[in-house]
């Protein structure tokens, strides 16, 4: 194999790969990415068995050929190289890695041993944008539970439905203390996602990183996988094989004591009641009364801090505690200046809102107080 390719180009493609190579395994080869050539084109692929990413780039092919080279090294001799064209020759499964006057030599293994990641052509693809795709997962990935022994809540619920007038692209996570739940409303047809699909963390994290805002992705489904395609890039992610848990029993029946809150000064109290907080305890209480919120956090390990800010409140005094923590994830990926609040009583859950448009929702369990 004997190629040239724009180093940027390389080193771009190699770093996609970076978060899909398996660090811990007991097959070496599934820390390589696999080099492959095509027409006028270098293949990039990487796989851990459970994602599988496939990219094609514009390069000049002397000669072709195939090898697995070690990832994380390969990334490192491409970024340090200086100049434009890098030089890949590969003999004996040798490569040498050549940029104006540097060289690096490095064992690969053989293509043969890779394993097999087919390129499929008969999948149905339905177009949504990059920004879309990334809001889903950015109002919703904050929830996703870090239990690697309950696998249906180590991921995301994806839902594609039509309510008549208009299909709807929803997502849910929830780690069993708070529920994050956004929607996208499309005017085309979505693909079908049946009762739901679970898309699992590692995969979503790296469906965010291959998904530019600025570009329209496509997504389908395909042998219990899901799969993002980029203009020269397919990312395919298998789904978690298991039931996700009945949400909609979770979202309050009654609502709350509704309370209106400029989300910057609400969010910026919050992190400075995090500031003693620790991992033992996280907790914040909220005080509502007269037209004002008192927040204080007491830790006996670090110190206290409370704080006062004006809200729109004229009710009944309500004390409530929470997860700090869990109030700034839930606040963070709002884009509205104000957000609605309704807060349970007792032991009942809280909602987060949006002011305008019912698009996201998120709910957290109270501390006890």
């Amino acid at each position: 194999m004997q190629i040239n390719i724009n180093r940027s180009i390389l080193l771009d493609g190699i770093q996609k790969t970076l978060g899909i190579v398996e660090k811990k395994t007991t097959l070496p080869i599934l820390n390589n990415v696999l080099l492959k050539t095509g027409k006028n084109k270098l293949k990039i692929i990487a796989t851990d068995r459970e994602i599988s990413l496939i990219s094609d780039y514009e390069a000049d092919i002397k000669e072709s050929g195939e090898i697995t080279i070690a990832a994380k090294k390969l990334y490192e001799m491409v970024r340090e190289i200086q100049g434009e064209i890098v030089n890949i020759v590969c003999s004996n499964n040798i490569t040498k890695i050549s940029c104006q006057r540097a060289m690096y030599k490095i064992p690969g293994l053989p293509a043969e041993d890779f394993p097999d990641v087919t390129d499929e052509r008969n999948i149905q693809f339905y177009n949504v944008k990059g920004s879309v795709m990334k809001d889903l997962i950015s109002k919703t990935s904050f929830a996703m539970a870090m239990d690697e022994m309950r696998k249906n809540l180590n991921g995301v619920l994806l839902e594609s439905f039509s309510d008549g007038t208009e299909n709807i692209l929803k997502m849910v996570a929830t780690d069993g203390h708070r529920l994050a739940l956004t929607k996208s409303v499309f005017k085309e047809p979505l693909l079908d996602t049946g009762k739901g699909i679970i898309i699992p963390r590692k995969g979503l994290m790296e469906i965010k990183k291959l998904v530019d805002e600025e570009e329209n992705v496509k997504i389908g489904l395909s042998k219990n996988m899901f799969v993002v395609k980029t203009e020269n890039t397919v990312l395919k992610v298998s789904l978690v094989d298991a039931d996700y848990p009945d949400y909609k029993r979770v979202i309050p029946t009654e609502k709350g004591v509704s309370i209106v809150l400029d989300k910057e000064s609400f969010l910026h109290a919050l992190k400075r009641m995090n500031v003693v907080s620790s991992e033992r305890y996280g907790g914040v209480i909220l005080s509502f009364s007269e037209g004002k919120l008192t927040l204080n956090s007491t830790n006996l390990d670090v110190g206290e801090a409370t704080e006062e800010i004006d809200v729109s409140y004229s009710g009944e005094e309500v004390d409530v505690g929470f997860n700090v923590n869990y109030l700034i994830d839930a606040i963070s990926v709002i884009d509205r200046e104000k957000i609605l609040m309704e807060v349970g009583l007792g032991i009942k859950p809280s909602v987060i809102k949006q002011i305008e448009g019912d698009d996201y929702l998120c709910i957290v369990m109270p501390l006890k107080i």
